[in-house]
């Protein structure tokens, strides 16, 4: 085996670090329509990271399982993931009604940074 686990798990929670290293600049773009605006974009995209991580410590926690386990494991995940990344959404908008354009970038940009993160850390 080539790849253990941990690694994997470590892999993907060092992704998710380059999620919020892009959500806070998106963020700090919005500064400049106002305080209002980055607090939104960064609640979005740090939604999404939230979720991701989670999602890694269950799907790759644990240890090595038979394949019927880890795929269950693996749709609880993305299941969790989802829950997590909408719910924060569903909050920011609808309790602390912050502005939905800033908060869709911010969680635009960190759902399209995981995934080339993944592969530039990957190969690197």
């Amino acid at each position: 085996m080539l790849n253990s686990v941990a690694a994997g798990r470590r892999l993907a929670l060092r992704a998710v670090g380059c999620q919020l290293v892009a959500v806070m600049l998106v963020a700090l773009a919005f500064l400049l329509q106002g305080p209002g605006a980055a607090l939104a974009a960064a609640i979005g995209g740090s939604g999404v990271a939230l979720g991701n991580a989670l999602a890694a410590q269950v799907a790759l926690g644990g240890g090595v399982v038979v394949a019927g386990a880890a795929f269950a494991r693996l749709l609880a995940a993305t299941l969790l993931k989802w829950l997590v990344a909408i719910t924060v959404l569903a909050i920011a908008l609808a309790v602390w009604r912050l502005a939905p354009l800033p908060m869709l970038a911010g969680f635009a940009a960190a759902l399209v940074v995981y995934p080339i993160s993944l592969n530039l850390l990957r190969q690197g």
